[in-house]
């Protein structure tokens, strides 16, 4: 990729991030009177439900304390962030340690889920306040709630059964990965711990050694407990965009291991999703994929959400800086073409959500109970650090 080209690119992704998404978000999420944050927002930014969902409080006040410690020191940024601290200190919490799901706008409970996935993200935004606070307690929290987490992953008892283990047991690669990206970030914050090797080791093995098959050139989302595939829509279900996901959080454990042989099989996991996953007669990223080509079951299978992209470009652009290969150069200027002309929204900001396959937009909702300040601000925040970094 020429200079030039990173040069336009860098400002692209520099105003993008800094001049419409997270003014869209700074400006029309957060609850003055209540504390936290609204998810729930219209294309103007109106918001047209006040329910809350905690798992999106801490990936906000993750998003806000890291540009806050990376980017500049911004006393707007902070302010967000400890607002979004506060409410989840005083109403996230259950009296068991776990998380909460969903609140009402004044936070009181309203949804509590079996999996982990609000812990894992409250966990990230602590770390990353304390780094930017220096709070104690705020890290303290965040490794309580990480031992809390490894507590019930290795005694699945605690935890009730999606599908009843004595009939089919199961295990699902987001779990792999989400204590991947979870233990990176805190081990930004936290004393060194022999834990956090343990957790890193264990999670790459599942990755490389038996969710990526590189006999079937896919990426799987579920295998049988012993590793075995499993031939029914979720044995046989792929998902590109959280392929790539993955495929980055591996990439980022190799430059901090310094570990280049961690670099291949991950470029391997963008190859295979890449292949399965694009989307020849319209372009974009297909949400879901059967391996085998058979009907998906999942209505949604052939929507253009925004997450899967703007993981996407950010995968295939580290590609690109560490497997020095051309190809990834042209899949990410695919993946910013197809993205930027669908998903900006330049009269109001911020990124629309949910395309049909066509392109088209379905809803033109810009945060809902799934959707928040995360995904897009995370990758254009990583893209444009990323090409200042390929500029030097």
């Amino acid at each position: 990729m020429k200079r030039a080209r990173l040069l336009e690119l860098l400002e692209v992704y520099r105003r993008e991030l800094f001049e419409s998404v997270t003014p869209f978000w700074l400006n029309h999420s957060l609850d003055k009177q209540r504390g936290g944050q609204f998810n729930s927002l219209d294309r103007d930014g109106s918001v047209f439900d006040t329910d809350k969902s905690m798992w999106l409080q801490g990936r906000a006040l993750w998003m806000f304390a890291k540009l806050y410690n990376e980017v500049e020191r911004r006393p707007e940024w902070l302010d967000a962030a400890r607002h979004i601290y506060d409410f989840i200190m005083r109403f996230g919490f259950d009296a068991d340690g776990r998380m909460f799901f969903s609140v009402t706008a004044d936070g009181r409970p309203l949804r509590k889920r079996r999996y982990l996935f609000t812990e894992t993200f409250a966990i990230i935004g602590l770390a990353e306040y304390a780094r930017a606070t220096g709070d104690a307690a705020a890290r303290q929290r965040a490794i309580d709630t990480y031992r809390l987490v490894i507590g019930h992953l290795r005694n699945p008892r605690k935890l009730a059964p999606k599908i009843f283990p004595q009939t089919r047991r199961a295990k699902a690669h987001n779990l792999s990965m989400i204590m991947l990206a979870t233990t990176q970030e805190l081990r930004l914050a936290a004393p060194p711990d022999p834990l956090y090797q343990q957790v890193v080791a264990d999670a790459l093995d599942q990755i490389l050694n038996h969710f990526l098959d590189e006999r079937a050139e896919a990426v799987y989302e579920v295998l049988g407990a012993d590793n075995q595939r499993l031939n029914t829509d979720d044995g046989r279900r792929i998902t590109p965009g959280h392929a790539m996901e993955s495929a980055a959080f591996v990439m980022h454990e190799a430059i901090a291991q310094k570990n280049d042989a961690l670099v291949p099989p991950a470029l391997k996991m963008i190859d295979y999703s890449m292949k399965r996953g694009w989307d020849e007669r319209y372009g974009g990223l297909l949400y879901f994929v059967d391996s085998e080509g058979k009907p998906p079951t999942r209505l949604e299978w052939d929507m253009k959400l925004w997450w899967p992209h703007a993981e996407a470009l950010y995968a295939l652009l580290l590609a690109h800086h560490l497997g020095r290969d051309e190809k990834y150069a042209r899949w990410f200027e695919a993946m910013h073409e197809y993205s930027f002309a669908r998903f900006p929204d330049p009269e109001y900001g911020g990124w629309y959500g949910y395309l049909h396959r066509d392109g088209s937009l379905s809803t033109p909702l810009k945060g809902g109970m799934w959707k928040g300040f995360f995904h897009t601000p995370r990758a254009l925040w990583l893209c444009w650090k990323l090409l200042g970094d390929m500029l030097a």
